[in-house]
């Protein structure tokens, strides 16, 4: 048994399916699916319940859970013992595509190589399992339910119709981008389907290949105020969509907000989104 199909079907696991695992591996939902098969005929047993609405672990698939995250510990710790001073620990981000966007253009004022830390990003559209260990710090738009973790208020978040300031293609006639993939399953889309699902002509299922569209003329879309009003490609519509409005929280396990890597980072992303508290609720006075 190797330690990449382990790792495979870690991600699996925590993230409940193939099409959230596919953003933390890389892979396809077909080899995702075909990686887990195979594991599951060289143990001899189900490890998942597989449904429309996710995977499930099986109580075979719980108990190689646990013994996967102790191999996962074990070669954490030999990576940090090969890396010396560099990479003493990785903190784990995990944010939607448009937040992670944000913190990539900022990770100046996040991280420097001086810190004795290493970041990485996990975009994901459903809730990554912090409680497990699947994510150090995680950005949500609603305060954590689950047990052992501690969550803190943030920036109010807005939503907007935008699209290219000229009136081109679709956005002459009134038409629309819509989004598909795991991305489908936010507010945002969910409101545009609602909404104007019957004029939407053309989808993506990556959020970014969606700006790219409207940023063409393609059509109209909802896009967070922190992305539309800072693309000079795009023009708001309206004020805010008041269906739409909520906060970012920043959610930590309840344990590991007390390491001083962990809680660096966090500070250090509160700082900065308290310092784009406008951009962020769409107040462009």
């Amino acid at each position: 048994m190797s330690w990449d199909d382990l790792r495979l079907f870690l991600d699996v696991a925590r993230l409940g399916g193939l099409s959230a695992a596919r953003a933390t591996t890389g892979l396809s939902a077909a080899t995702l699916g075909r990686r887990v098969t195979a594991l599951e005929r060289q143990i001899g047993e189900t490890l998942f319940i597989r449904a429309q609405t996710g995977f499930t672990l099986t109580g075979a698939g719980e108990a190689l859970l646990k013994r996967a995250e102790d191999v996962e510990a074990a070669m954490r710790a030999v990576t940090h013992w090969r890396d010396g001073a560099i990479g003493a620990r990785v903190v784990r981000v995990s944010a939607g595509g448009w937040t992670t966007d944000f913190l990539s253009r900022h990770i100046e004022e996040l991280w420097s190589p001086d810190d004795g830390f290493r970041v990485e990003f996990v975009t994901a559209y459903d809730k990554v399992d912090i409680g497990r260990r699947a994510a150090d710090i995680g950005i949500r738009n609603s305060a954590p339910t689950e047990p052992n973790l501690a969550g803190r208020k943030m920036t109010p978040v807005a939503y907007a119709l935008y699209c290219a300031p000229r009136l081109v293609a679709g956005v002459r006639d009134g038409l629309f981008v819509g989004v598909t993939g795991p991305a489908a399953a936010t507010a945002s889309a969910r409101w545009l389907q609602a909404h104007h699902g019957d004029r939407i002509v053309v989808s993506g299922n990556d959020t970014h290949s969606v700006r790219e569209l409207v940023a063409a003329g393609t059509g109209l879309t909802v896009l967070p105020c922190f992305i539309g009003d800072a693309d000079p490609r795009l023009s708001r519509i309206r004020g805010p969509i008041a269906d739409l409005a909520a906060h970012q929280w920043l959610v930590l396990h309840h344990e590991e907000r007390h390491s001083p890597p962990v809680r660096t980072l966090a500070d250090r992303i509160v700082r900065l989104m308290v310092a784009h508290a406008k951009l962020f609720a769409g107040d462009i006075s």
